[in-house]
């Protein structure tokens, strides 16, 4: 690495120890949000405690993805924080719930798996809103039809880095299925509970059996529920 990746380095940490130092308030850090660079917006997220309003939490939202990493794990830490407050929740949900949603969807299969889990723990609030329910719901499970058809057109040991990819993304997919399940339509959620319980990646199948353990009457899917409780891997039967 040369002189100036490192020059970087210390630029950087220069400037966010002086971000920690220096009192700023709280329109000073939405403005850095909305206009900072790397080591700004990411202290900015961290040292935020609430937002006032939708624009400034639309803000928040905005840079939860397609920023730096950094960035990306301080604004999905930031959220999880926030929306525990229920008086907050509205903020992020009722201004476009097309887009938030969408946001919220493409955060949970970020390739940093802290990102998706805070972003998964942040749903849980989330969820107990009716449109953002049905809105988040029906994108999930488009997501996850569109994961599953990719699956059936590649060959694991040609394309593993590829398989492992996708592999990645369901396995987080599922993760947030687990808590909105009961507003997808049982058909559609049965066929992938069904598809999920053979792949050979037993993450997913211990996904699936986390959601089959719910109890489902219906005869197809105690018979897979029964089947993962005799899968070679403990994770998956353990449920």
């Amino acid at each position: 690495m040369n002189n100036t990746y490192y020059k970087t380095l210390d630029e950087n940490f220069n400037e966010a120890l002086n971000l920690i130092e220096k009192p700023l308030s709280h329109s000073e850090l939405i403005e850095l949000l909305e206009a900072g660079n790397i080591p700004q917006k990411q202290l900015a997220a961290l040292r935020l405690d609430t937002v006032h309003s939708i624009e400034e939490a639309a803000i928040l939202l905005d840079n939860l993805t397609g920023q730096d990493g950094k960035i990306r794990e301080a604004v999905s830490l930031k959220i999880l924080d926030l929306v525990s407050n229920h008086e907050l929740i509205q903020y992020f949900i009722h201004d476009n719930t097309q887009q938030r949603a969408a946001q919220f969807l493409a955060a949970i299969t970020d390739i940093n798996g802290n990102i998706c889990r805070n972003v998964i723990s942040a749903l849980e609030y989330l969820k107990n809103n009716k449109d953002f329910n049905s809105t988040f719901s029906s994108l999930l499970t488009a997501k996850i039809l569109q994961l599953l058809d990719n699956i059936d057109n590649f060959d694991y040991k040609d394309k593993k880095y590829k398989t492992n990819k996708v592999i990645f993304q369901l396995y987080w997919c599922l993760e947030a299925l687990n808590i909105f399940y009961e507003n997808v339509d049982f058909q559609t959620l049965k066929s992938i509970l069904l598809k999920t319980k053979n792949i050979e990646e037993y993450t997913i199948r211990e996904k699936t059996a986390k959601i089959l353990s719910a109890g489902f009457n219906d005869q197809d899917l105690l018979k897979a529920k029964e089947e993962l409780k005799k899968d070679p891997n403990y994770y998956v039967r353990r449920f």
